[in-house]
C-alpha cells in the first residue's frame, strides 16, 4: 500500500506542476498576476478567432510555492497563508522562520515583537506555575497581534523528558506505551496530555519520538523510545502523535534519520550515522516513512552526520539528507523543524540557520543568538544565496499549520490526564521474575532509591493500604576504654567515622533510576530503562519506565495482587528469562 499512495503522491505533483507550467504559458506570471491588458482588450477572457478554448486554472498562491496538502492543511488554508506571508517585509519574513527559547516567566512579548519571530519555546525556567503560564502565553499571543498564532512549542514526552513537569500531569516515559502495546491506550493517553498542554497555551509538542532504539549503548534515547523494533516504534508514535493532533496541539515527530543506534548524545558532539540507506531504511528510517504515510504534519530533523548520504556533516544542515531523503525519498511535504540550533554538535558552524533553509528546513528551533540568526538570513537573501520564495514557502507551512489546528481540541475534563495517565501506566508493567498474580510483596515494604521515587512510592503504598516499613541505621556500640589512653582515643576515633548500617525492617522495594545499578535481593524495579533488569538476580525483576504518580500507584497494585502485570519488554533484555506475563 505504501508503494502505491507514493505513486500517487507523484502524479499528484506532476499534474500539479503540469497545470502550472500551462498556466503559465498562458500568459501568468511568477507572482501570479497576468500581463497587463492591452489597448481595447480591458481584460477580457474572450479567446481569438479559431483559437481553442483555454480551461486551464491558474495556479493557486501556495501551488506556485510547489506546496502539497495531505499533511494537514487544505489548499485553501494554505492559500491562505501564502497570501499573509507575501506581505511581510523580509526581515519580519526571516523572523517568522525562528523559535526562539526565553529567560524568566513573564511573557516575551518586546522579544517576539523587535525580531517577529514566529514563536518560542517554554522550558521549566519559563514556568512560575500552571496559571501564570498560561497568563503569560495568552498575552504572549495577544501582544503579537499579526493575524495568525505563534508557535508556543513544548518537549513535553513524559519520563525524564518533561519541561513543564509540575504545571501538567507526569507521564510515565514513552517506552510505556510501547510495553503495553495498545495504541487506542497511547492515543487516548497523549490526547489527554495535549489537551492540558493546549489549556496552557502551548500549541506544539516537540513528541512523540520515533528513534528505534538500539538498546544499552543509547545513550540518549533510551525509555524515550517506545521499542527497538520499527513496527513497534511506528504503531506508537503515530498513535500518540493522533492524539496530541485530537487535542489542537501539533505533533513534531523526531528525531529523523533517527538517533536512537547511535552512541553519542548530539547535545555534546556530533553522532555519526555509518548504516547504508538501505538498512537504514529497514530500521532508523521506517517510522518516518510510517509517519508520512499516516499524514503526520511535522518531523524534527536531528544533528546527526549520515555517512553514506553527506559524511560529517549534520542532518540539519544537509540538503542531501533533509531534501534527498526527506522530502525526495519519503515524499515528505509537512513542515520539517531543525533540532535546537544552539546543541554542541551545530555549534561553531558557520551560519547554522541559513544552512538547514537552504537545505530545505522549515523551522529554526532555537539558535544561541536569535538576532544574529535573523540577520544572517536575510543576508542571504539579499546576496542570493537563499531565495525569498524558499523562505515563502516555510513561513506558508507553519502559519497554515498553526491555524489548522487553532480552534481544535479545546481542552478535556479536569482530572482526565490524570486518568490517562493511570491506565497507561498500569498497561505498561511488566514483571520479568517473580509471580504473575496474587500478592507479590508480603508483610510491609520498604522503597530504595531516588528521593522522589520514593516518595511518589510511599504515597501510593499508603492511599492503597499496603504496609509501609522502616528503615533504620545503626553503628556498633561505642568501644569500652581500656585504660590506654592512645589506644582509646584511635578506637573511638575509628567508630565516630565509621558509616551506619542500613536495616531494613521489611521487604526492600529497589527503585532503579537512569544510570542506577541494581542489587541481587529483595524487588528490583527500572524505573526507567529496562536492561538494568538482566543485571540482577533478584528473585522478583519489575520494570514500571517511570517513577511518576501513576507509575507508581500501577507498581504498589501489582506488588498487592491488586492487579496484574500486563505490559512486556518491548527492547531485548539480555540476562532475563521472559519478555512479562
Amino acid at each position: 500500500m505504501g508503494r502505491v499512495l507514493v505513486r500517487n503522491r507523484r502524479a499528484a505533483r506532476a499534474l500539479v506542476a503540469a497545470t502550472a507550467a500551462l498556466a503559465l504559458t498562458a500568459g501568468c506570471t511568477g507572482d501570479g498576476s497576468s500581463p497587463a491588458a492591452g489597448p481595447g482588450e480591458q481584460g477580457s477572457a474572450e479567446q481569438s478567432p479559431g483559437s481553442p478554448e483555454s480551461t486551464e486554472t491558474p495556479p493557486s498562491p501556495s501551488e506556485r510555492l510547489g506546496l502539497e496538502t495531505g499533511w494537514g492543511p487544505t489548499r485553501a488554508e494554505l492559500d491562505r497563508a501564502a497570501r499573509q506571508v507575501r506581505r511581510l517585509r523580509l526581515p519580519e519574513l526571516a523572523g517568522q522562520l525562528i523559535v526562539a527559547r526565553y529567560d524568566g516567566t513573564r511573557a516575551p512579548s518586546g522579544q517576539v515583537r523587535s525580531l517577529h519571530l514566529g514563536g518560542v519555546v517554554v522550558f521549566s525556567d519559563n514556568v512560575a506555575g500552571p496559571e501564570a503560564l498560561a497568563a503569560s502565553l495568552r498575552r504572549l499571543q495577544r501582544d503579537a497581534d499579526r493575524g495568525w498564532p505563534l508557535m508556543t512549542a513544548v518537549d513535553q514526552e513524559g519520563g525524564i523528558v518533561e519541561r513543564v513537569g509540575g504545571a501538567t500531569t507526569s507521564y510515565p516515559a514513552f517506552m510505556a506505551a510501547g510495553a503495553a502495546a495498545d495504541r487506542d491506550l497511547t492515543k487516548r493517553a497523549y490526547r489527554a496530555l495535549g489537551a492540558e498542554l493546549r489549556g496552557l497555551g502551548l500549541n506544539v509538542d516537540l513528541a512523540p519520538v520515533a528513534d528505534v532504539t538500539a538498546g544499552p549503548s543509547d545513550p540518549v534515547i533510551g525509555s524515550r523510545s517506545p521499542g527497538s523494533t520499527p513496527a513497534v516504534v511506528a504503531a506508537q508514535s503515530i498513535a500518540a502523535a493522533r492524539g496530541l493532533r485530537a487535542a489542537g496541539v501539533v505533533p513534531v515527530v523526531k528525531h529523523f534519520p533517527g538517533h536512537g543506534s547511535l552512541t553519542t548524545d548530539s547535545h555534546v558532539g556530533l553522532p555519526v550515522q555509518r548504516r547504508g540507506v538501505a538498512e537504514l531504511a529497514r530500521t532508523d528510517l521506517a517510522p518516518f516513512e510510517a509517519a508520512v504515510e499516516a499524514g503526520l504534519p511535522a518531523i524534527m530533523v536531528g544533528h546527526i552526520a549520515v555517512q553514506a548520504v553527506d559524511p560529517g556533516v549534520p542532518a540539519t544542515l544537509s540538503r542531501p539528507v533533509v531534501h534527498g531523503l526527506l522530502r525526495e525519498r519519503l515524499e515528505f511535504e509537512g513542515l520539517v523543524v531543525s533540532d535546537a540550533l544552539e546543541m554542541a554538535a551545530v555549534r561553531g558552524r558557520p551560519q547554522p540557520a541559513v544552512r538547514f533553509l537552504a537545505a530545505g528546513g522549515d523551522v529554526v528551533l532555537m539558535p544561541a543568538d536569535p538576532a544574529a540568526a535573523r540577520a544572517s538570513i536575510v543576508r542571504a537573501v539579499r546576496e542570493g544565496r537563499l531565495s525569498r520564495r524558499r523562505l515563502e514557502q516555510s513561513a506558508t507551512r507553519m502559519v497554515a499549520l498553526l491555524e489548522h489546528h487553532a480552534d481544535d481540541g479545546r481542552g478535556a475534563a479536569p482530572g482526565s490526564a490524570a486518568g490517562a495517565a493511570r491506565r497507561l501506566a498500569a498497561g505498561a508493567v511488566t514483571v520479568v521474575a517473580g509471580p504473575c498474580s496474587g500478592r507479590i510483596a508480603r508483610g510491609p515494604v520498604v522503597p530504595l532509591g531516588e528521593a522522589g521515587a520514593v516518595a511518589s512510592f510511599r504515597a501510593a503504598a499508603r492511599r492503597a493500604g499496603l504496609a509501609l516499613g522502616t528503615v533504620r541505621y545503626v553503628k556498633p556500640p561505642r568501644p569500652e576504654r581500656t585504660g590506654n589512653k592512645r589506644k582509646d582515643r584511635r578506637r573511638l576515633a575509628a567508630w565516630r567515622r565509621a558509616e551506619p548500617r542500613q536495616v531494613v525492617d521489611g521487604t526492600p522495594v529497589h527503585l532503579v533510576g537512569p544510570g542506577g545499578s541494581a542489587p541481587g535481593s529483595g524487588i528490583v524495579v527500572a524505573t526507567d530503562r529496562p536492561w538494568v533488569l538482566g543485571t540482577s538476580t533478584a528473585p522478583v525483576r519489575i520494570a514500571t519506565y517511570g517513577s511518576d504518580p501513576a507509575s507508581m500507584s500501577a507498581l504498589v497494585a501489582v506488588l498487592a495482587g491488586r492487579e496484574r502485570a500486563r505490559g512486556r519488554l518491548p527492547v531485548t533484555v539480555s540476562g532475563v528469562e521472559r519478555r512479562g506475563c
